[in-house]
């Protein structure tokens, strides 16, 4: 896209959305980090599920010690890869404890030391508990930027090098929101809703996919000419 095409495109979807923000439940910095972490290949809606009493009583990294590993795969075992993400969770907790005064750092590179904690987790945190311009690249804006040629790239990390360079300054904060909310309820995967999509026209994605009910335009085959 070009530069007054993606300030048009950000333009509409934070008009249709105009205070983005994420969709996972926590109640303090901590407790974001934890869901972030637990939220890798699950979906938001599960987290929050399995989350929900977790949180009322488990807030900081000294009470999830004290809850242990075994108790809490108990509490999230609704959520894929939860053997996994247990260990993962005990164990950043303790780092937090042991290195960090219990509090998380406000700094992605001290983020991504923690166990289970990738650049994508590191990014979404430090965008939403300490209001940085990070673009957390997650499935749906990796696919929404190639898909739409806002900032295409083979790797996430080219995809997020791209989206930093590209966006705009009123939009830098909440592009990563704007653009997983996209993906997630217009730009899907297996069927995207063109047809009810803000940016249609500046989207490179062909064919366009019609309403239901609709079959695509297809051109007119040719008659078959007989050999005979």
């Amino acid at each position: 896209m070009k530069k007054a095409e993606i300030a048009e495109f950000y333009r509409r979807l934070a008009d249709r959305t105009p205070n983005p923000e994420t969709e996972l439940d926590y109640v303090n910095t901590y407790t974001l980090l934890v869901a972030v972490v637990l939220s890798a290949q699950a979906t938001d809606a599960g987290v929050n599920r399995a989350t929900r009493e977790l949180f009322k009583t488990v807030t900081t990294p000294d009470a999830m010690v004290k809850l242990g590993e075994e108790r809490l795969r108990d509490a999230i075992k609704t959520i894929g890869l939860f053997n996994t993400k247990a260990k993962n969770v005990i164990a950043l907790s303790q780092a937090l404890i042991e290195k960090h005064g219990g509090e998380v750092p406000a700094s992605r590179e001290m983020l991504e030391t923690l166990p289970g904690v990738g650049r994508k987790t590191a990014n979404v945190v430090m965008n939403c508990a300490f209001g940085e311009e990070t673009f957390a690249v997650d499935t749906h804006v990796f696919r929404v930027s190639n898909r739409t040629g806002l900032a295409p790239g083979k790797t996430v990390v080219e995809v997020e090098r791209k989206l930093d360079k590209a966006t705009p300054p009123p939009y830098r904060r909440d592009a990563h929101h704007l653009l997983i909310l996209h993906g997630r309820y217009v730009c899907k995967a297996q069927r995207p809703e063109c047809w009810r999509c803000v940016v249609v026209d500046l989207c490179r994605y062909r064919p366009k996919t019609p309403p239901p009910g609709e079959k695509k335009n297809t051109k007119p085959r040719a008659p078959r000419v007989s050999r005979r």
